[in-house]
């Protein structure tokens, strides 16, 4: 990625590059709204009461949408807890000056990882018994005490100590010295589903390991089971923390869930119309030839393509908005490019902006669109674009 100190140099021919802002634009980019994002705070602080806190879900460089400014955003605007995946994540957040708590949400299971979570004073996610030991062991040597958070698998089967085991679990970590616990969780595998019934029955597992946790005098001090759609679906999942990652970024874990909250989305994708030219009739276009014309057909090849995070399965099917219009996608997306028919837009010219994602005048194209017709979901799109596309800041 270009960094700002490579700036002067190209800056240094006056009537050549006139901005950095210029710069970063001359291809492609990824558009960041802060507005939105610190809206979507706003409206999701809204819905949750004065004993519940927002943790905000920054890992994946928050969801490709670049994790310090987004991190320092979200803060400012009502979140007050950060959770990223892992180690690296958590570290780049603290070499970037954040301060706030941050919980690690994945494994680490070394002492040389230990070591590094409590130099940088992240908080880490403890699910089994040889875990707890490596983290106390580690931490007695160190002459430090952690906060820790048990973690709790109530039908994920992922992370974490089964649910029935939370009283051995919690008893054991609890004698353990140079640990604190922070906190006890779980994570609910289904529900962004219109059918409760699963997300129901894991809740009723989390209460009831919760209930004998309190039972053996065990109680933590915060209890968090929610992620965005079950933040979105009932408030009765939310207790002292909600953490929320797709929501924060404007879009809907599911299409029922959608009038629970005004989102806006946060990021946009654009390029630069490249090239335009007509071609004849009976031209291939791109590798393969997956589109030959019939009819001569004026092309325009956009400077963005696989290696960008545009997926190579969308092509002959995505369409892209030119000056507000919807124009298709034509051919093999190609690494660095790809190419649309403009016969419908005049006089389209190399310089103007196509929009892949966000809005253009009246019309929008989403990530849900892309994940539809790819049969994916929207966080993997938004995960998808790579770091050789610039990340700007916008207050739109």
């Amino acid at each position: 990625m270009l960094s700002w100190e490579q700036l002067p140099a190209l800056l240094a021919q006056p009537g050549q590059i006139a901005s950095a802002q210029q710069v970063v634009r001359q291809r492609a980019w990824v558009e960041i709204s802060d507005r939105a994002l610190s809206t979507n705070v706003r409206h999701l602080r809204q819905l949750l009461g004065p004993q519940t806190d927002l943790m905000a879900v920054v890992k994946a460089d928050a969801y490709g949408h670049g994790a310090l400014k987004v991190a320092q955003t979200v803060l400012a605007a009502g979140a007050s807890w950060l959770a990223v995946a892992t180690l690296q994540e958590g570290v780049e957040l603290r070499a970037g000056g954040i301060e706030a708590p941050i919980l690690l949400l994945g494994a680490s299971n070394t002492p040389e990882e230990v070591e590094a979570i409590a130099r940088w004073k992240l908080q880490p996610t403890l699910g089994a018994v040889q875990q707890a030991l490596v983290f106390s062991e580690t931490l007695a040597a160190l002459g430090q005490t952690l906060p820790v958070h048990l973690k709790l698998d109530t039908g994920m089967s992922r992370l974490g100590t089964l649910w029935t085991d939370a009283v051995g679990f919690g008893r054991f970590v609890a004698q353990l010295p140079n640990l604190s616990v922070a906190s006890v969780y779980s994570h609910l595998a289904t529900a962004d589903d219109p059918d409760p019934t699963i997300a129901r029955q894991q809740h009723r597992r989390f209460t009831e390991a919760i209930g004998a946790l309190r039972a053996a005098n065990l109680a933590p001090p915060r209890l968090h089971l929610a992620n965005s759609a079950a933040m979105l679906s009932d408030r009765a999942l939310h207790y002292d923390l909600v953490r929320v990652g797709l929501a924060l970024y404007g879009l809907y874990p599911a299409a029922h869930l959608r009038e629970a909250v005004a989102l806006r989305p946060v990021m946009q994708v654009k390029a630069r119309v490249t090239q335009v030219k007509t071609i004849p009739a009976g031209s291939g276009v791109s590798y393969g030839h997956l589109f030959v014309t019939d009819r001569p057909l004026r092309v325009a090849v956009v400077g963005i393509g696989y290696a960008d995070g545009v997926p190579r399965n969308l092509s002959n099917r995505l369409e892209v908005l030119l000056r507000g219009q919807r124009v298709r996608q034509i051919g093999a997306i190609a690494m660095d490019q790809l190419m649309l028919d403009v016969d419908a837009v005049p006089d389209v010219q190399a310089g103007e902006t196509a929009v892949l994602l966000g809005t253009d005048g009246n019309a929008a194209i989403s990530a849900d669109e892309w994940a539809q017709k790819l049969g994916t979901i929207s966080w993997e799109i938004l995960c998808g674009f790579k770091h050789r596309l610039p990340r700007v800041s916008t207050t739109d």
